[in-house]
């Protein structure tokens, strides 16, 4: 088995389509969100577990689909949230947004790692490009 098939890179990350080569980095950021979420279950418990997660599925659906009624009890969630409770809620999706980042960088050194394997020419965008 090649290197590039051992470590978890993709082959030939010329031919994969956007959703190939971000594959990992969304399933990075799935196993990441289902540990922080246990952990909050387990470290402020299942009341605070659910809020966070009601607060995440009303906001994709405000989001991704424009529901009025998903922004209307979003609103209505956060606005029962104590100033304990809130802080609680901010912190899970600051620790959300932390822990996105990294696998963010996480997933463009596994890119960059796969076009260096293969000997890909420079990316636009990139020092290698522009000197050359």
């Amino acid at each position: 088995m090649s290197s590039a098939k051992q470590s978890g890179i993709t082959p030939s990350p010329e031919a994969a389509s956007a959703a190939d080569k971000d594959a990992p980095l969304r399933e990075d950021i799935r196993l990441l969100g289902r540990m922080l979420g246990e952990t909050i279950h387990n470290q402020e418990g299942p009341h605070t577990f659910d809020i966070v997660e009601s607060i995440r599925r009303l906001s994709v659906r405000f989001h991704r689909d424009d529901d009025e009624t998903a922004r209307q009890q979003l609103e209505a969630v956060v606005g029962r949230l104590g100033p304990d409770r809130a802080v609680v809620v901010i912190r899970a999706y600051s620790y959300f947004s932390h822990l996105a980042n990294i696998a963010e960088d996480i997933h463009h050194v596994r890119r960059t790692r796969a076009h260096d394997l293969l000997g890909s020419a420079p990316r636009p965008g990139t020092i290698p490009r522009a000197l050359a």
